[in-house]
């Protein structure tokens, strides 16, 4: 209840991130240290954000670059999931986009998948090793094939994009995910 009706947390102000981080540290608490090492199949599945609290900071990339929300694009940012697959270490963060386009056209639909190469570091933190970005088109534009957008050269990319990132799962059950990334982002998933 302490992130309803923050839309993922692009709505939170500061009162609401703290709420939000005392309402998860209570469900930690009580759920004790997580242990992947003997219990990584409990990832396994497609995860719906409920909330992250770096969207509080407008840009859809949270802590890191990504594209502001509100009136500079027409960027409406749809659900958003994480895909795990613990056989070939797939995970698959993926984004549901409304783009505005000119009067009288109406908006595209798209979903972007960022991939990505997992593997667990201790008892319970994940590093995420980027691979690719896909784009593909829904709505009434689905039947156009799927776009890889091409990733820059590292000689080209800031110093803090390093394309891989860490984060802890603090919680855990049949139908609930917390993690606190590297970054000191908070997010809660649910099974979907």
């Amino acid at each position: 209840s302490a992130v309803s009706g923050l839309n993922r947390g692009l709505a939170a102000n500061t009162d609401d991130l703290q709420k939000a981080d005392a309402a998860a540290k209570e469900l930690e608490a009580v759920g004790g240290p997580v242990d992947l090492s003997v219990g990584l199949d409990r990832l396994q599945g497609k995860w719906r954000l409920l909330y992250s609290s770096a969207f509080s900071s407008r840009t859809l990339g949270g802590n890191r670059p990504g594209p502001p929300t509100g009136r500079l694009l027409p960027i409406t940012l749809g659900q958003v999931f994480q895909r795990i697959d613990i056989l070939s270490k797939d995970f698959d963060n993926i984004a549901e986009l409304e783009l505005g386009v000119p009067w009288p056209l109406p908006p595209v639909e798209v979903t972007a998948t960022l991939a990505h190469k997992f593997e667990l570091i201790g008892s319970s933190n994940i590093k995420i090793i980027f691979e690719k970005t896909t784009v593909k088109t829904t709505g009434n534009l689905s039947q156009l094939p799927p776009l890889e957008l091409p990733r820059f050269p590292d000689a080209l990319r800031p110093p803090s994009d390093t394309r891989s990132g860490e984060f802890e799962v603090t919680y855990l059950d049949n139908d609930t995910r917390i993690t606190r990334g590297d970054r000191a982002e908070l997010r809660v998933f649910v099974i979907t």
